[in-house]
């Protein structure tokens, strides 16, 4: 029979186990954070015109970030075009905080909102860049992609939601870029032709990892130890299931293979995750408050998308998610959006939280409408103690003209904060 102290022994043994990686890393200072504190006298406004702003750092000490819905900065090709709207566009980013520099990316390809002229989304060929990720020479870039909603007029409404992502990639830093399956030039497929032949995903049971984040580790990926790319993605997308956080991997030389992600399927005894073949055998990594997803009478449903960062000086892994603030109606934007940050030992948790603001309103705007934190990979202190987080704020401004109309005259839009906002958050 066991005694007790070999019992404790044992029990220790497994605790200390139960925060390594796959090959046998620890993880021992996540513990060490206990709360995170937004720094309003921080707050910077770096303009331009946008949404999203999925960051990547890559080996040319150059952060690239993904743009969507919207015309990039004054001075730059699409800007001062009326109607010509980028629904995806990638720029460069040089400098850190205050002292920043966007480049625009003219080998990037061109995607506006007039690509496709179908159906009641006349104007818009729909595919947003949001998983970007610099892994050493290369670039990939995951593009979501919604649902061709029909029957609005007729009243048998489908509703809109994101349904899968499609695949690009540069093996020159930018310079170049090809489909998947390795053709040139980049291909953006009409709504009919979208299928898991041309998708790395695509209508997965409840849609699931149709909204795709890329784990960040260091520049070009260079902290990353067991050759594996992590993805992560709401479960779903609707509240139950969009507020469940799955995540899959890849070996960092077969992304392209689809055949090759593997699945979080729940964790081993030891504390190390189980990974399957089948995506269906997929288990919750993290599951978030609900209430906080929108339903898609008028808009796609869009919540809880993260944002994952190693940080390498505090050797731990941090998140930024957000919730949906919701009408009564359930509509999008009704109320400021919810905000929290979470640490992790493991890329799979667990998720310890350290702040969280059922109000998120950054400088103390009452009239925010902040959503998608992005944790600036490169932006992090040498000391891992504060890091940038940068989002998009969708209030109205004084001007009468519609939410998102662009006055080619003033060159401004309705919508003053719907560009590169960031803030510092220091670490406790």
């Amino acid at each position: 029979m066991q005694t007790r102290r070999e019992f404790i022994v044992q029990t220790a043994a497994a605790l200390a186990t139960a925060s390594v990686d796959d090959h046998g890393n620890s993880y021992r200072n996540g513990a060490r954070i206990k709360r995170a504190i937004r720094r309003e006298d921080t707050l910077l406004r770096l303009g331009g015109n946008g949404d999203n702003w999925h960051m990547t750092w890559a080996t040319d000490d150059r952060q690239y970030v993904s743009l969507c819905d919207g015309f990039g900065w004054p001075g730059m090709p699409g800007y001062d075009q009326e109607n010509s709207e980028f629904n995806s566009r990638m720029y460069a980013i040089e400098g850190v905080p205050p002292c920043v520099k966007f480049s625009y990316l003219a080998t990037y390809p061109d995607l506006r909102k007039s690509v496709t002229p179908l159906g009641h989304m006349s104007g818009r060929c729909r595919y947003y860049g949001f998983a970007t990720l610099a892994l050493e020479t290369h670039i990939y870039q995951y593009l979501s992609t919604p649902k061709l909603a029909t029957g609005r007029e007729s009243g048998d409404w489908n509703g809109e939601r994101f349904v899968g992502a499609k695949l690009i990639y540069s093996p020159d830093n930018g310079r170049t870029w090809f489909n998947q399956d390795g053709s040139t030039p980049v291909v953006w497929e009409d709504w009919s032709e979208r299928s898991r032949r041309n998708m790395i995903f695509y209508e997965e049971s409840q849609y699931a990892f149709s909204l795709l984040t890329a784990l960040q580790m260091g520049r070009g990926y260079e902290h990353n130890r067991d050759g594996f790319v992590y993805l992560y993605a709401p479960n779903g997308t609707r509240d139950g299931s969009m507020n469940e956080l799955v995540m899959c991997r890849v070996p960092r030389r077969r992304i392209l293979d689809r055949g090759s992600y593997m699945f979080f399927g729940g964790l081993l005894p030891s504390g190390k995750a189980r990974w399957v073949r089948d995506i269906e055998a997929r288990a919750v990594v993290h599951t978030f408050p609900r209430g906080w997803v929108n339903n898609d009478a008028v808009g796609h449903p869009y919540a809880w998308h993260p944002s994952v960062v190693y940080n390498a000086p505090a050797d731990l892994y941090m998140m930024a998610n957000w919730g949906m603030g919701c009408s009564p109606n359930g509509d999008w934007f009704g109320k400021p959006s919810y905000l929290g940050l979470w640490v992790s030992r493991t890329p799979w948790g667990p998720w310890k939280q350290i702040y969280e603001e059922t109000a998120w309103l950054p400088g103390n705007d009452q009239a925010a409408r902040a959503y998608q934190p992005q944790i600036a990979p490169k932006w992090i202190a040498e000391n891992g103690k504060s890091f940038w987080l940068v989002w998009t704020d969708v209030q109205p401004g004084s001007s009468s003209e519609a939410p998102t109309e662009f006055n080619a005259s003033s060159k401004t839009l309705a919508m003053p904060y719907y560009a590169f906002n960031l803030q510092r958050v220091d670490l406790l």
